[in-house]
């Protein structure tokens, strides 16, 4: 059986042939100019059998024979029958019609070479933008390489748009910037020339400036808050910055809705100035009205007013809504919180209107879990957990549950504590504590209730003066130290202290300070109650310094001096006596380790202390080392003596994080005595001091 080529290309050169005997007839017929008899109409059988066989072999097939009634042959032979056309086609079912890989198909495609340039600027020499186009340039940007020539001429473009941006931001407004691309002259593969050429003019300066505003209070207060001056350059940042200043000044003195127009800048390329006109509508003048709470409420509107430090009739101050704001984020209790001014129409006696505060609460979770670690010789290990309900009796009435468990210190503990309590920064706070302490200096079981209004610190609030004042009421049972005869027995004493501090902060930073001071003065008269009432006063006064050498390094400095007097160390309670050496402390000695001891080289604690210490804190990214020397002695008097100090150097590691630098401290006594540690290592969380 033939195949479908075969007969294909059979019917091929039988409609060719038929063509040709068509107009071939034709071409007879006009040429004679004389009415042709029409060719003879064959019978369809006829016509059959002059037509090829199909079953024949369509390569040996030849032309079928002439009789006296065919037409003539073609003048030319045909074209040969394409080899490809007339091959067997693949069957649907075996055809491949999975794509060629990627790779072949990119490589199969003629992909044109990348094409290298440089750039060149020219022009920018005294208007200060160089660097700046520079560092904007979608040439620059484009690392010298592109795919095609057009794009560079692309990249091009949008740079005489920047340049001329630039230029316009500047003052530059006759500036011209044109493109050209060099082409290489020498071999070539040698790269593109980009060229951008600045021709930027002389620069205009400001003409006569003028405001467009209703009437304010005081009168001049708008131009006072646009610091442009007549002759100066124009410069976009800086009239952007003027601007913005109307924004921010206007709000704090009374026009919390104010609005700037378009600015308007007229040219005159005579004189090289441009008058400049800036429309305001300022809003109504504003005092403060009230408060209103939306959303998912912490507390209510009251509370709100507590804590807020303007009453209502001030003359409305942006900067006093701002600290709200960041003093309701100091709760603690909000996941967002808002505050808007909203106005009202309301008149107030003084002639402005009352801007009410609309507060958006979102509430946030009120509880948490807290839990701090340390270690240090002499303390050995020491865990501390607590759980807090911040807001368990509204408003911001927390209830904290602490534990202690370490080697040598167990305990519990319960505090309520009120925050912004009737007044803004005021905390007043009562708890209770169940402590035993296991130390070589003393052994005691204490239940303490203690008490205190006080004004402190808070890392987002810093404040620089803070104070405390309350009381403590103490059942203790302890071990003491008959000094003279060695003898050690356990007794109660019931003790009463009114403490009080007072502390000044001028540091930048809450736990990671770099520079400022702080001193902080401690007196708690107190009042000993074991067989007789034995009164005295405990002082201590701390004072450190830093000081910013550079970025990576600060230089810190303390000092802690001490003192009880009114009464024989005998007579108080060892708990209640001053002690030194420590993390905290001096460093190179165990915890309480310096001072007097007794017959068996335990440390019995004095009456007066003095403690020095000096850092240098090195950092590098998250890691710092710290190298340190401390001193510090304790004694049996009630004034420091400043004698017999003893000395203690190491070496600290710090790791800082965003809750302050884990420190690790190893510190090593200068001429150690017998019964004191070869070294020292101090782990928690923070400075040292």
């Amino acid at each position: 059986m033939q195949s479908s080529s075969a007969r294909t290309g059979l019917l091929i050169v039988f409609c060719l042939l038929a063509s040709s005997i068509i107009s071939t007839a034709s071409a007879q017929t006009v040429n004679a100019g004389t009415t042709a008899e029409p060719a003879p109409i064959l019978p369809d059988d006829e016509f059959e059998e002059r037509l090829p066989s199909l079953d024949a072999d369509a390569s040996t097939a030849g032309p079928a024979p002439t009789t006296a009634e065919d037409p003539p042959a073609l003048a030319e032979p045909l074209p040969p029958v394409d080899g490809e056309l007339s091959a067997p086609l693949t069957p649907l079912p075996v055809f491949d019609v999975t794509p060629a890989p990627a790779g072949q198909q990119q490589a199969a495609s003629d992909q044109p070479p990348a094409v290298s340039y440089r750039l060149r600027v020219e022009g920018f020499e005294g208007t200060g933008l160089g660097d700046r186009f520079r560092d904007l340039s979608a040439l620059e940007d484009g690392d010298g390489s592109a795919e095609t020539a057009a794009m560079i001429e692309a990249r091009a473009q949008a740079d005489e748009e920047l340049a001329m941006r630039l230029l316009h931001s500047r003052g530059y407004f006759d500036a011209s910037v044109t493109s050209a691309m060099e082409r290489p002259s020498g071999p070539r593969n040698e790269p593109m020339r980009a060229v951008i050429t600045v021709t930027p003019g002389k620069q205009y300066a400001l003409g006569d400036i003028a405001i467009r505003s209703p009437p304010v209070q005081p009168p001049g207060l708008i131009r006072d808050a646009l610091p442009l001056k007549t002759g100066d350059p124009i410069l976009a940042e800086r009239v952007l910055a003027a601007e913005a200043n109307i924004s921010l000044i206007l709000p704090q003195q009374g026009y919390p809705f104010v609005e700037l127009g378009d600015r308007d800048i007229a040219l005159d390329p005579a004189t090289m100035t441009g008058d400049y006109t800036l429309p305001v509508e300022p809003g109504p003048r504003g005092s403060f009205g009230d408060i209103v709470t939306e959303g998912d409420l912490a507390f209510g509107a009251d509370h709100v007013a507590t804590i807020a430090r303007f009453d209502e009739g001030e003359l409305y101050d942006s900067r006093k809504v701002d600290d709200l704001r960041k003093a309701l984020v100091a709760t603690n209790l909000f996941s967002s919180i808002g505050v808007q001014p909203v106005q009202t129409g309301r008149k107030a006696p003084d002639g402005t209107e009352y801007v009410d505060l609309r507060v958006l609460q979102e509430a946030g979770p009120t509880r948490t879990l807290a839990a701090d670690a340390g270690y240090g010789t002499g303390q050995g290990f020491r865990v501390g957990g607590s759980w807090t309900h911040r807001n368990l009796f509204p408003p911001e009435g927390a209830l904290i549950l602490g534990a202690v468990a370490g080697t040598q210190e167990q305990g519990l503990s319960a505090t309520f504590r009120r925050s912004n309590a009737g007044r803004r920064d005021r905390t007043v706070q009562a708890g209770l504590e169940l402590l035993h302490e296991d130390y070589k200096s003393y052994s005691a079981y204490t239940a303490a209730l203690r008490g205190s209004i006080s004004r402190s610190s808070t890392p987002i609030f810093q404040k620089r003066w803070t104070w405390s004042y309350g009381f403590e009421l103490l059942a203790s049972d302890q071990t003491t130290v008959n000094e003279t005869t060695g003898d050690t027995k356990r007794l109660t004493y019931l003790i009463g202290a009114l403490p009080g501090e007072l502390g000044y902060d001028t540091s930048d930073d809450l736990l990671d300070p770099r520079n400022g001071l702080r001193a902080r003065l401690r007196l708690s008269p107190e009042a000993s109650l074991q067989g007789g009432v034995t009164p005295y006063v405990r002082g201590t006064f701390d004072l450190s310094g830093y000081y910013g050498v550079s970025n990576d390094l600060v230089i810190a400095a303390r000092t802690r001096l001490g003192s009880i007097i009114g009464s024989d160390r005998a007579d108080i309670a060892p708990s209640r006596r001053l002690y030194a050496g420590g993390g905290g402390s001096v460093r190179g000695f165990g915890y309480q380790e310096l001072g007097p001891r007794d017959m068996d080289n335990d440390p019995l604690g004095g009456r007066s202390v003095n403690e020095f210490a000096l850092e240098a804190r090195y950092r590098f990214g998250n890691f710092g080392i710290v190298p340190f020397v401390d001193a510090g002695q304790v004694y049996r008097s009630s004034y420091p003596q400043f004698s017999d100090i003893r000395f203690g150097v190491g070496i600290g590691g710090r790791y800082y994080t965003n809750f302050g630098p884990v420190r690790v401290d190893v510190a090593m006594p200068i001429k150690r005595r017998p019964g004191e540690s070869r070294y020292t290592l101090y782990i928690g969380i923070g400075q040292a001091f």
